[in-house]
């Protein structure tokens, strides 16, 4: 394992760090305050979280993404044709740094891309401040309510932030979150806040152990 990239502010560390797996492929891993984030490995998941809400919308014009990551579910936006705007909310600034400059190899024509638009805040206060209405919300900030990666976000998951979120959507409107373990909790809050809400399961193969990630959807 060898460290690439490493940057400290007041969230702690992040850290972006490259090992090669048994077939001899290169494999990038973000870990924030020592806990696993991500990996360009098994990027599944993050795909399908726009993948399924990308079909449940019938005009998705206009999307947030709360959480560059490794850009996989930007990614995946951006190849659905009738997406027109894209606001990816991103606290660490020398994440999208490294998404820039080439640190990651992908991210430079990844955001380079006309329709997307940066937003280095925290996703809360973004949404808190937001004054227009959006088709998607996309929120993948944390490893799920129960595991965070920082413990201010809690109030992101909150009755509050997510009756916002509601606010927010657009008639036809999707909120999917992400999260590593499911969240009985959070979907009991989203269809409470929404009416309509519910769990999907997704498969996936974390380091060769087999795992389950979920989504939780709420429509407007």
């Amino acid at each position: 394992m060898t460290e690439i990239a490493r940057a400290e502010n007041e969230r702690g560390e992040l850290v972006l760090r490259r090992r090669t797996t048994d077939a001899g492929a290169d494999v990038l891993e973000l870990r924030a305050n020592g806990v696993f984030v991500m990996d360009t490995l098994e990027t599944s998941s993050e795909v399908e979280l726009a993948a399924v809400a990308l079909d449940l919308v019938p005009d998705p014009r206009d999307v947030v993404v709360g959480g560059l990551g490794l850009g996989f579910t930007l990614q995946r936006v951006l190849a659905d044709a009738r997406v027109e705007r894209v606001t990816v909310v991103e606290v660490e600034e020398s994440l999208v740094g490294w998404m820039r400059d080439g640190t990651v190899p992908h991210g430079p024509a990844l955001l380079a891309d006309r329709r997307v638009r940066i937003v280095n805040a925290d996703i809360a206060m973004a949404i808190a401040e937001a004054r227009r209405t959006y088709d998607l919300v996309l929120l993948d900030v944390d490893n799920g309510p129960g595991y965070l990666v920082h413990d201010d976000n809690a109030g992101l998951y909150s009755p509050a932030m997510l009756e916002r979120i509601r606010g927010l959507l657009n008639s036809d409107g999707v909120l999917v979150v992400w999260a590593a373990n499911a969240a009985p909790e959070l979907l009991q809050r989203l269809t409470e806040v929404f009416g309509d809400a519910e769990e999907r399961a997704c498969d996936v193969l974390l380091q060769d152990r087999p795992e389950q990630y979920y989504l939780y959807l709420a429509r407007r």
